[in-house]
């Protein structure tokens, strides 16, 4: 008898496809996807202690990490699709102009607030826009109103009034009612991450695992994909 419940965890980063799928893979395939959100370190700590799961979706320097500790199986792991860094502003804001180097610069200077995923929790996003501010020279001028998120949607505190730019994953962005996407970081700032999945080294139903992995490849899957702003990888 095939299971009839697929465990997951994943960093927010397909929290938007996932949510597109779900109703059409559980229906096609009777089997319930059970999914948990968090940070990569909170997504490894789970795994090594034990939690149980099936697959996990995340940046590919997160899966890497995982295989490099025998948590995933390494010969599982599937590249999903390409994903870049956007800024992100309260729906009927004006967009500020992200268009250059020095004109992001000038925006971050300007803005009230910002708000980006802390890098202490792992997060592919926070760490590189950490770079980049030390790379800019900005960073200490920017201690004071920037908002370190816990790794949930930054986009989110936008959305609530409570910072008036994010960046984050586009993929992070788009599902966030109340927000616009502004745009990508220029390619000179950018960080394009291949979002990937594996089956866990404990997986209990490696098989289903294996095929919510292929059908994440489906047209069905490709379009949530293009929606939520990312690039489906070939």
């Amino acid at each position: 008898m095939p299971p009839s419940e697929i465990r997951i965890l994943s960093s927010n980063i397909l929290r938007g496809v996932l949510q597109e799928i779900t109703p059409q893979f559980e229906r096609e395939r009777a089997c319930k996807l059970t999914i948990e959100y968090g940070p990569p370190g909170q997504i490894k700590a789970k795994l090594k202690r034990g939690d149980h799961a099936d697959l996990v979706l995340l940046g590919a320097p997160g899966i890497e990490g995982l295989q490099h500790e025998g948590l995933v199986l390494a010969e599982s792991r599937v590249d999903i699709a390409n994903n870049r860094i956007g800024v992100a502003v309260h729906a009927g804001a004006a967009k500020p102009d992200i268009s250059s180097v020095e004109a992001v610069t000038r925006t971050l200077l300007a803005a009230r607030s910002i708000v980006y995923t802390d890098p202490a929790v792992g997060g592919r996003s926070g760490i590189h826009f950490a770079k980049v501010l030390e790379r800019l020279g900005i960073a200490d001028q920017l201690k004071a109103k920037s908002i370190l998120n816990d790794g949930s949607l930054s986009a989110e505190l936008v959305a609530r009034g409570e910072a008036q730019i994010a960046i984050q994953f586009i993929s992070e962005i788009v599902p966030v009612k109340g927000v616009q996407l502004v745009g990508p970081l220029p390619e000179e700032l950018q960080d394009v991450t291949v979002v990937a999945a594996a089956v866990t080294r404990n997986a209990a139903a490696p098989a289903a695992a294996k095929a919510l992995v292929d059908f994440l490849k489906s047209p069905s899957a490709t379009a949530a994909i293009k929606a939520g702003g990312m690039e489906p990888c070939p």
